[in-house]
């Protein structure tokens, strides 16, 4: 072991809110990514697709604060959704808006991964309970508020 590894203190890291949140998500997204593979949609792009569904059409910024992504993640996936042809993104706007919305291609692909999404809806509900998942969300819900007005700048 080196001298720096030696003298570390890495007491409480397991705890860590970042770690394990984000090793929850991957696990949860496999899950879901899995049993939706046939339709050709991950997960990640189910949620836009849905998102756009709701709200089309949506302005790609409105629909960044909806999913809470940030506009560079969001952007990305969006690339990979128009290039197979199932979102449109108009022209800037007046207002330097682009908005999005579904095509009929993107309409068939939400049909075609809709059902396979309730199923692993359905197992992961039948894992951790329904009434516990309800719970849970509702708290996740309050962190996600509560992260996003904390001020992280340096030295505070």
């Amino acid at each position: 072991m080196s001298d720096i590894l030696a003298n570390l203190d890495l007491t409480g890291t397991g705890y860590c809110a970042s770690l394990n949140f984000r090793r929850t998500s991957r696990i949860v997204t496999r899950l879901y990514d899995t049993v939706m593979q046939e339709s050709g949609v991950r997960s990640t792009q189910f949620a836009i697709l849905v998102g756009i569904a709701k709200l089309q059409p949506v302005a790609m910024g409105h629909l960044a604060k909806v999913l809470m992504l940030d506009s560079s993640t969001l952007t990305r996936s969006l690339r990979l959704l128009q290039k197979e042809r199932m979102i449109e993104i108009s022209k800037r706007s007046q207002m330097r808006r682009r908005f999005l919305k579904l095509t009929f291609s993107g309409q068939k692909a939400l049909q075609r991964s809709l059902p396979l999404w309730r199923a692993a809806h359905e197992r992961f509900l039948a894992e951790v309970g329904a009434d516990y998942w309800l719970k849970l969300r509702d708290e996740l819900e309050t962190i996600a508020k509560s992260a996003m007005m904390t001020d992280l700048s340096p030295g505070r």
